[in-house]
């Protein structure tokens, strides 16, 4: 059985990448990146209602990670280009993510991305980001769209979850960009201490 590593927002997406991954037989687990205080709690409960779904229809224990990643939006908006901060902040959750599959033998990233749905799924944007791991990455969603997804969803029983009440991220830029350049990517990067944010993410991981 191979094991791998999913990324779980409270969005429609993830838990539907989740589930068609599971379904291939895959042991997993899940990392959430914690917004707070750019979002509130609603996020990872419902993360956390999703994963509760996932682990009795497979009868899989699915741990779960919570990742502070608050304290790297601020540094991140303090110290680069606003433009590129959605790919700047998915770098970080990429490496996050490659940190616990390392901690927990996983060989994979999962995310539930599908191509241009949003400013951080633009091709550019997504080789940009993912360009920051070395870990193959999974992308069981990425050439549905979003009705696809959220029939999809409705046919799983998460869709209600998902869209509950919440607070989506604040700190999502007024206009992200929707082209990166990699070279443009490292040169803002070079403005922040990389591995001291990352390690401390990743210490002060919780797991659920």
């Amino acid at each position: 059985m191979v094991r791998g590593v999913m990324l779980m927002s409270g969005g429609i997406d993830s838990p539907v990448a989740l589930n068609l991954v599971l379904r291939q037989g895959h042991e997993m687990v899940a990392v959430h990146m914690d917004n707070r205080p750019f979002t509130d709690d609603t996020p990872l409960e419902k993360v956390v209602d999703h994963l509760a779904l996932l682990r009795a229809r497979y009868s899989q224990p699915i741990p779960l990670y919570l990742v502070p990643h608050g304290s790297t939006q601020v540094t991140l908006m303090r110290n680069t280009d606003r433009h590129v901060g959605c790919v700047l902040c998915r770098r970080f959750m990429w490496r996050s993510a490659e940190r616990i599959a390392e901690r927990e033998n996983a060989t994979f990233l999962v995310t539930g991305e599908a191509l241009g749905q949003v400013a951080s799924q633009t091709l550019s944007n997504m080789r940009s980001a993912t360009s920051s791991v070395r870990l193959p990455i999974v992308r069981p969603l990425i050439g549905l769209d979003k009705q696809e997804i959220e029939q999809a969803a409705k046919a799983l029983g998460t869709y209600g979850i998902s869209t509950r009440p919440g607070v989506c991220c604040q700190a999502v830029p007024d206009k992200p960009a929707t082209r990166s350049n990699l070279v443009q990517i490292l040169r803002e990067e070079e403005r922040v201490d990389v591995e001291s944010i990352l390690d401390e993410c990743v210490r002060k991981s919780v797991l659920l």
